[in-house]
């Protein structure tokens, strides 16, 4: 399947064609703002910006000076985490060139490309699919085979979720949260962050906040 026939982002966008982040065989790059935050190869966290970005490259504005090379993790609003190594630094931010699979690829595909669209889209749609913040939900969190916990389910969007919670898998780790297939990405002062396997759509997600 290539990038442009990626279903999610066909069925999320309800658009007959739908602006898509790559134009036959060439990759786009498009302007984008989200903000985030970017993990050195030390552990240390932080904030950037993004600005431009397609399904290999991105540029983000930090205060922090990274050098040629570098591999960090970023963070970003609807996106997640993504891989990847410094390829210039610039003033005031870097250029990242994303180490990523060809299924993170499609998944990174039909995220630019709903985002890309969402002016497009009705207010209650637009809605629908940004971050949500919820209040008195719990959910099942499980890992590492049969142990199991409920959390506080702090937001969620189609990408992943913050979870409340004591306990702390390590970063990488596959979970459940309820039935949503997750990978462990963060761990903050409250919790946990985690990114879902697969881009959900917004009603499989009515299990987690209806």
């Amino acid at each position: 399947m290539s990038l442009m026939e990626a279903p999610v982002a066909r069925r999320e966008f309800g658009l007959t064609k739908p602006r898509s982040i790559v134009d036959g065989d060439r990759i786009r790059t498009v302007p984008l703002a989200l903000s985030g935050r970017f993990m050195r190869s030390n552990k240390n966290e932080f904030p950037c910006q993004l600005n431009e970005v397609s399904v290999e490259h991105m540029m983000l504005t930090s205060p922090v000076l990274v050098s040629n090379g570098e591999k960090i993790i970023v963070y970003l609003d609807h996106l997640g985490g993504l891989e990847g190594e410094v390829t210039r630094p610039i003033t005031g931010g870097f250029h990242l060139r994303l180490n990523i699979t060809t299924r993170k690829r499609e998944k990174l595909a039909a995220q630019l490309t709903w985002l890309i669209n969402r002016a497009e889209l009705s207010g209650l749609e637009a809605r629908r699919h940004d971050r949500v913040t919820v209040s008195n939900k719990t959910v099942a969190l499980r890992y590492g085979g049969d142990t199991a916990v409920e959390c506080r389910l702090l937001d969620i969007s189609l990408s992943g979720a913050s979870l409340e919670t004591p306990v702390r898998p390590d970063v990488g780790m596959e979970v459940l949260v309820g039935k949503q297939n997750a990978i462990v990405r963060r761990h903050h002062e409250q919790g946990i962050g985690v990114e879902f396997v697969q881009v959900r759509e917004a009603n499989n997600l009515q299990g987690l906040v209806g």
